[in-house]
């Protein structure tokens, strides 16, 4: 039986990377790692991050580009910037932009 923990974020919510600098908008939660060995391996050892926490998917941006992003709880931040984030996949997932956070759709609810 798998122990589901809480998470200190939550789907919609703007947030930041504590180390790189990207930030992304939470799109999808994992109550613990769940990727690929390889993927796993090809992270530093200094400063790969313990599996057993949340693990999220951030549509997420940096200065050049628009991308997917999976991060540990414990290299996120929560984002005071107050501006959306500019990824094209944004609208075709979440409402209104709130300051922090994004609307979810009623459709997008369980």
């Amino acid at each position: 039986m798998m122990h589901i923990q809480s998470t200190q974020f939550s789907i919609g919510q703007v947030v930041r990377h504590r180390v790189y600098p990207f930030r992304g908008v939470i799109v999808d939660v994992d109550p613990e790692f769940n990727n690929t060995e390889e993927w796993w391996d090809s992270i530093p050892e200094d400063v790969r991050p313990r599996k057993d926490q949340p693990f999220y998917h951030l549509l997420a941006e940096n200065e050049e580009s628009a991308y997917i992003a999976y991060v540990s709880e414990q290299n996120l931040l929560i984002d005071d910037s107050g501006k959306p984030v500019d990824h094209p996949q944004v609208a075709e997932v979440f409402g209104e932009f709130l300051g922090d956070s994004y609307a979810i759709p009623r459709s997008y609810r369980h």
